[in-house]
């Protein structure tokens, strides 16, 4: 009996970034679970016009605080594991079943999965730590079974907030999220304080969701920032509530110097000037001054759900269909699998074209998931370039290198 999740979804100002997301969401191979969204009137408006808005929680919240429009999603949350996913990210069909997977052990209170980039293939984050300064480690895993990781002296399991789920009970004890983190750190704070009772935190290879990094007030359709104060001011709640103070200086210290170094490779790149540079790094130290007098840990326990659970379609058990073609077949094969993916069905489309072009990998807003790139190029990113193939044997392989996540 697979336990009732509650998926809690937090947008501002993305409506079309939210809408594919849902999507993506009524895709997911699971059930139960129930789907939350907090969000602004832009989103609500996304959200009421869908057919399956009666079976979705909407909550009206328009402040820029991730991690207090968070704990509303949780006070709505009725089901045993809350999960969480950004409104510009999409989850692999598979996912909820692989993040879930590992509270069957009862002393797992926290699980984590992979997060995918935007060519839809290679990895963003993957297995990582992180220390009392808020720096992140990779964290090497054989194999592709969920695992609870014994971390290293002084650091403890990172998860990320686009990809993580964490027992309910155990949020509502802690308090949920710290307001005090508005954008930034706010799952980072929440691992170090299970860690600091005893939790244990599992990491799940194949709990995996694609990442769009989609524009926003912070951040570009580059990627390149555009507002780094609340990273400063985060960056400073986290060191003055975790760091021994000794070493609080040297560590902001160290931060800024890597935040500096991020804005010169974006320079280089051509996204920001000199001017770009020197106003986001005051931002930066703006912020930072804002950190140290702003309160933090006001945490009180969170009340029991105020909603009953709310079951969401999803589609378990769904049929999957995989097509495939040539670049000049895809407006027709286009139109066959949306056709599918109205009938119920998860559709992998695969369009191969006579060269040796990389692969990208998208979620489309119809619901099909989309593979294109050369017959003879890389997906994986790693090894030969250029490789000779047969279409059917192309095909074979990338169906297979999906399988765990799709089905």
């Amino acid at each position: 009996m697979t336990p009732p999740v509650s998926i809690v979804i937090v947008s501002r100002d993305r409506p079309a970034a939210l809408a594919r997301c849902l999507t993506g969401v009524a895709q997911l191979d699971y059930a139960p679970f129930e789907v939350i969204v907090v969000t602004c009137p832009a989103g609500a408006k996304v959200v009421t016009s869908r057919p399956d808005a009666p079976q979705i929680k909407l909550i009206s919240y328009d402040a820029a605080n991730i991690s207090a429009a968070r704990n509303l999603g949780i006070g709505a949350a009725s089901g045993e594991i809350v999960a969480f996913v950004d409104d510009d990210a999409v989850p692999e069909p598979l996912w909820l079943r692989h993040l879930v997977a590992p509270f069957s052990e009862p002393r797992v209170a926290c699980a984590g999965g992979y997060v995918i980039g935007r060519n839809g293939i290679s990895f963003q984050w993957q297995a990582r730590t992180v220390d009392v300064t808020g720096t992140a480690h990779d964290l090497d895993l054989p194999g592709d079974a969920p695992v609870v990781p014994t971390p290293p002296e002084g650091q403890v399991i990172k998860t990320e907030g686009t990809n993580m789920a964490v027992r309910r009970s155990v949020l509502a004890e802690m308090g949920g999220f710290d307001p005090a983190f508005r954008f930034y750190l706010d799952e980072t704070d929440l691992n170090l304080r299970l860690a600091a009772l005893g939790h244990l935190t599992a990491l799940v290879p194949l709990a995996q969701v694609h990442h769009g990094f989609a524009e926003s007030p912070r951040r570009a359709r580059d990627r390149s920032p555009r507002d780094l104060s609340q990273i400063g001011a985060s960056q400073m709640v986290f060191l003055r509530k975790h760091c021994p103070q000794k070493a609080r200086k040297p560590a902001w210290r160290a931060f800024v110097r890597a935040q500096r170094q991020r804005l010169l490779r974006f320079m280089q790149r051509g996204p920001l000037d000199p001017a770009d540079v020197m106003r986001l790094m005051r931002g930066l130290r703006h912020g930072g001054k804002a950190g140290e007098t702003r309160g933090f840990g006001e945490t009180p326990p969170l009340p029991p759900a105020d909603q009953p659970f709310l079951p969401f379609p999803g589609r378990p058990d769904a049929p999957r269909i995989h097509l495939s073609g040539r670049p000049w077949q895809a407006s027709r094969l286009r139109s066959e699998a949306a056709k599918a993916v109205e009938n119920g069905a998860i559709v992998s489309l695969f369009i191969f074209s006579p060269t040796a072009r990389r692969h990208r990998v998208r979620f489309a807003p119809d619901g099909i998931w989309l593979q294109s790139g050369g017959l003879f190029g890389q997906s994986l990113r790693e090894g030969r370039a250029i490789r000779p193939w047969l279409f059917s044997s192309r095909l074979s392989s990338e169906i297979v290198r999906v399988q765990k996540l799709r089905g």
